[in-house]
């Protein structure tokens, strides 16, 4: 069996009595089909080796003519397997012995020891099987097989991922256990003296006989500390199941909130005939919350504006594959240009994206489907809807319930039967299904902007509006009991769209599309230009690109949040003469903080240059080579932005900013010379020896100066020594071909990324970087 775990969101982990391991290392993978693959006795020595989780999608190449086409950011699906071949100790027998997946896309079906165990379709939500009757136990191995189906095209709007691209468990417990997913820790009240904890919890005897079982809930603080307790007993039948429902009160609880998120866990053990049969561990949160027609999200009694993003789940150069370290980054970018919010969009997340959404303060809209009974894509979930939409919603629902993140359930976005009343009766059916699961939170829906209707809204607690701001105030003046979001907003009306809800304060908050770019659905940004065709791959829509570089968007955002920046110049790229871009409502001018531009002394367009500023200031006054252009007005008034058409001249652009009459604020661009070295920076400088941590190295190309050049697009060299591996290149350019796994990487704008990956053993990597005509840069990383 693999390495021990890590604690992993609520799920139950590895104790003393329970083990609960991550089965993920050296597995054997085929792109391809193969008869009788299954089959214990295949020979599967000339397949790959390779450890999961994996994704062979994001291996592949870019085709213009994959049947995935801008949807799935043209790289290929397929069908292949997976076999892996283990054996158990004698001192399993007579356990219970399950395997678990967090995540395969999709239509996976597996098989233990030539035993088929069934197919998961959907690619997001958890599973598991019990193969406790089909082990062979000491010498005698065991092979488990999983074909893995994605080669029906198009199923998906965005980028997915192919294959098993989540954690793989295999959990071994007693045969009288915690069931999976069975310990449920909610908060019935909780003020700043104490705090009433209440903690359902179902035990599984699978044995012959009647047992009398003892269950000891301990209540573990941030500080380690026990924080109270509760003890029962129960009688459970043979091969029957029991439920016990404890209180604890907590004193003076450390409340769950966005600023600081205080972690407590649950510790459970499960005893019978004097002895210890099962023990376990929920992660949780103390915190109150409410969603109220007037006064919008109230979290521990104090109103709350979300400032929320959509995300989806790919990791950008990583493709789908979960590492929890890519997970946590993802959060921590979100939080660091002021998001307090995120949407799932439009599935169920790994659990390990949830865990950093806990520890960093991040509130959460779990989402469950992009498409209900009637479809989207020629190959989408319409066509698993009826038989698996109650597993499926169970399994998010019963997996993510004690993430104190989460604050409501989204049952869908954006189905095309929404404006139909079969539509609103499978909403109300969805909407009663999740509340008896889980009756701690409400449940809402994003709706399309177009037809919707009251019967809809009447089986819903949270109604989502997907671009429909414009209709915040007369809706809450027809409707008034209704408590709304705006689900999904433009970027390109920021302003507007922010303001609506900022200003309204009924309104929860708004969450913009998207918070990070994504691959897949290509060119949505430039939806009414030609420039959103291939090679264009990614959406062209995020706050910040694929590799985590904030994009120009970003630093508007900054000042409508107020996140710490107080102004920012953004000159808009010139075009060829004649040549026009046009933006959907889901893109922004393509623009950067630059003043170096080759030739364009020479260009009549660029002797018309648009320069924004974005700024709370009162009034900005902008500077071409110490000369004033005029000042101009940058208060709410004008939208925080002032634009000055400029002819371009090489030397320095300045924008002031002035309040009260007052400089507060200055920013200079100068025109660099040529691109002369490489700067490497680590995100972290030690990681663990797991084989499984990240540190992610951003690679910028600098002037003599020292300053970052923007328009340096020199192919980098990557070499690596040390127990660690390059896992992925990327640099942010949303046309590029080039190869995610590779040792080599143009830089766009000036930067590009190298994603280092940890080996089982202590040491230090040097990644060393090369480039043509550019001075070499070294970094170290310590792995221990």
């Amino acid at each position: 069996m693999s390495q021990r775990p890590q604690t992993q969101g609520d799920d139950t982990v590895a104790a003393t009595r329970r083990i609960r391991d991550r089965f993920e290392q050296d597995w054997r993978f085929l792109l391809g089909n193969k008869k009788n693959a299954h089959q214990p006795a295949f020979n599967d020595s000339k397949w790959r080796s390779l450890d999961l989780p994996h994704d062979w999608s994001i291996e592949g190449t870019f085709d213009e003519e994959d049947a995935g086409a801008g949807s799935g950011g043209y790289l290929p699906g397929g069908l292949a397997w997976y076999r892996k071949t283990f054996v158990l100790p004698e001192t399993t027998a007579g356990k219970r012995v399950m395997i678990e997946f967090d995540g395969v896309y999709m239509n996976a079906t597996v098989w233990i020891n030539g035993h088929k165990l069934g197919t998961h379709a959907y690619g997001y939500t958890s599973f598991q099987y019990d193969i406790t009757p089909h082990l062979s136990f000491g010498k005698r191995k065991n092979t488990i097989a999983v074909r893995v189906d994605d080669s029906k095209r198009p199923n998906t709007r965005w980028y997915s991922g192919a294959g098993i691209y989540r954690h793989v468990w295999l959990t071994v417990t007693d045969k009288i256990h915690v069931a999976q997913w069975g310990t449920a820790v909610s908060t019935v009240k909780a003020t700043k003296s104490s705090a009433q904890i209440a903690i359902e919890t179902n035990i599984e005897n699978e044995t012959d006989e009647a047992a009398k079982v003892e269950l000891v809930t301990r209540i573990i603080g941030p500080d380690g500390k026990a924080a109270g307790s509760a003890a029962s007993t129960k009688k459970i039948r043979a091969n029957a199941k029991g439920k016990f429902v404890q209180t604890v009160t907590v004193k003076k609880p450390a409340l769950w909130d966005i600023d600081s998120p205080a972690m407590y866990r649950a510790e459970t053990t499960v005893k019978a005939d004097g002895k210890v049969k099962d023990d376990c561990r929920t992660p949780f949160g103390i915190r109150t919350f409410s969603f109220d027609p007037e006064k919008g999200f109230i979290l521990n009694g104090k109103r709350l504006k979300l400032k929320g993003v959509n995300l989806h789940h790919d990791n950008g150069c990583l493709g789908s594959v979960v590492y929890d370290r890519a997970d946590e980054r993802r959060v921590e970018l979100m939080k660091s240009i002021g998001v307090n919010a995120i949407r799932t969009s439009h599935n169920p997340p790994s659990p390990g994206f949830l865990d950093a959404c806990d520890r960093l303060g991040v509130v959460v809209i779990d989402e469950s489907f992009d498409e209900w009974e009637e479809g989207k894509m020629k190959y989408g979930y319409k066509d698993h809807f009826a038989k698996c939409w109650r597993d499926d919603l169970a399994s998010m629902v019963l997996r993510d319930r004690n993430h104190p993140s989460i604050v409501l359930w989204s049952i869908g976005n954006e189905v095309p039967e929404q404006g139909k009343l079969k539509g609103a009766r499978t909403a109300d059916k969805m909407a009663r299904f999740v509340r008896k699961l889980d009756p701690t939170r409400p449940v809402g829906y994003g709706a399309h902007p177009g037809a919707w209707t009251p019967e809809l809204w009447a089986a819903l607690d949270v109604c989502g509006y997907n671009y429909r701001d414009d209709l915040y105030e007369s809706d809450h003046k027809k409707y008034p009991e209704r408590c709304v979001l705006g689900s999904e907003t433009f970027s390109l009306h920021a302003f507007r769209t922010w303001t609506a809800a900022a200003d309204n304060k009924h309104i929860i908050g708004e969450f913009i599309w998207t918070g990070m770019d994504y691959i897949g659905e290509a060119g949505i940004g430039y939806a009414l230009d030609p420039h959103s065709k291939y090679p264009v791959n990614t959406a062209c829509c995020g706050e910040i690109d694929i590799c985590g570089f904030k994009k120009t968007r970003s630093y508007y955002r900054d000042i409508l949040w107020n996140n710490g920046t107080e102004l920012h110049i953004a000159v808009r790229q010139p075009h060829n003469d004649g040549e026009v871009f046009k933006l959907s409502s889901w893109g922004w001018p393509t623009a950067k903080s630059s003043w170096t531009w080759p030739g364009c002394e020479r260009s009549w367009s660029c002797q018309a240059m648009h320069v924004d500023v974005y700024s709370a200031c009162d009034e900005v006054e902008l500077r071409l080579n110490g000369k004033s252009i005029g000042r101009n007005t940058t208060s709410k008034s004008s939208a925080y932005m002032a634009t000055w058409i400029v002819p371009y001249r090489p030397g320095t652009l300045e924008a002031i900013g002035y309040r009260g009459g007052k400089k507060v604020a200055v920013q200079t661009l100068r025109t660099l010379g040529d691109p002369a070295k490489i700067k490497l920076t680590p995100d972290r400088k030690k990681i663990k020896a797991d084989g499984y941590d990240l540190s992610f190295v951003t690679v910028e190309v600098l002037a003599k100066t020292g300053e970052l050049h923007p328009n340096a697009s020199n192919e980098i060299h990557f070499s690596i020594k040390g127990p660690g591996e390059i896992l992925a290149v990327g640099n942010g350019d949303q046309a590029s071909v080039e190869r995610f796994q590779a040792r080599q990487r143009k830089a766009h704008n000036g930067r590009c990324l190298v994603v280092v990956k940890s080996a089982r053993k202590s040491g230090k990597i040097e990644l060393t970087a090369k480039s043509k005509g550019l001075a070499r840069a070294k970094t170290s990383i310590i792995v221990k």
